[in-house]
């Protein structure tokens, strides 16, 4: 594995200078960068993938992690641009696809260029309203037993107070950013974006899913996946032989 010394937001747990190409990956609320370890290992070399570390989390557990989503977003715009002399693509699953989401609109506006293609899972398209409960006020116990039900974080993590106690103010900081944040129009993006979900997801349904379709004057896919909320674990290897395939078919455009 190797840190970019001159970023701490990405890693890049199998370098790839011959890469034709770079993927850029959003973790959910919570997660971190190595949620994607394996996809560096199992997707084509000529991908090279860049997980994004937010704060609060994996080597930067010691920074106070962000509660404003847009902020985020703000925060990733400069270090990111170092590394867009290569096509490339943005997948994001939950919280991560609106970063995603987000930053590809940051980009097309100030740049004049985005990722050759958007890839977002597990989340409803932005321009939906949010009727999901604000989690990040509940108490404690109550706010344990929405981790439990959302089925992402593990249950080993969750029988152990001290862990929890560890993780919990990232944890209330990544629901906050998403359940605060506030979708504004703005022309769709002219990337094609792939929609991912799973079928048994309580949080997101395939109509929702299907919503992202207008945010982009491209082409548009939507494939669901047997499992839950956290689907891109339980069916990783199903889901990175379909991303494998719609990035090798994705026109990359002209060199920058």
């Amino acid at each position: 594995m190797t840190v970019d010394p001159s970023s701490l937001w990405f890693t890049r747990f199998k370098p790839g200078p011959q890469a034709s190409s770079r993927l850029f990956c959003f973790p959910y609320a919570g997660g971190g960068a190595d949620i994607f370890r394996r996809w560096a290992l199992n997707l084509s070399p000529a991908i090279e993938v860049c997980a994004v570390q937010l704060p609060g989390r994996g080597r930067r557990i010691n920074e106070p992690p962000c509660t404003r989503l847009l902020t985020m977003v703000d925060e990733i715009d400069i270090p990111i641009r170092a590394y867009l002399d290569k096509p490339f693509f943005f997948f994001g699953h939950s919280m991560g696809a609106i970063i995603a989401f987000e930053l590809a609109r940051r980009l097309h506006r100030e740049v004049g260029f985005g990722p050759s293609r958007l890839l977002v899972s597990g989340c409803r398209a932005p321009q939906l309203p949010n009727t999901d409960p604000k989690r990040h006020q509940l108490p404690y116990r109550e706010f344990l037993e929405e981790l439990e039900h959302l089925n992402g974080t593990p249950k080993e993590v969750l029988a152990h107070p001290e862990m929890v106690q560890y993780l919990l103010p990232t944890l209330r900081a990544d629901f906050e950013a998403i359940e605060k944040y506030v979708y504004s129009p703005a022309p769709p993006l002219t990337c094609p974006i792939s929609a991912f979900g799973g079928t048994d997801d309580p949080e997101v349904k395939a109509e929702q899913l299907e919503a992202w379709r207008d945010q982009t004057t491209s082409g548009f896919t939507l494939r669901m996946f047997s499992g839950n909320h956290f689907f891109i674990h339980d069916a990783e290897e199903l889901l990175l032989r379909v991303v494998g395939l719609v990035l090798a078919n994705t026109d990359l455009g002209p060199a920058r």
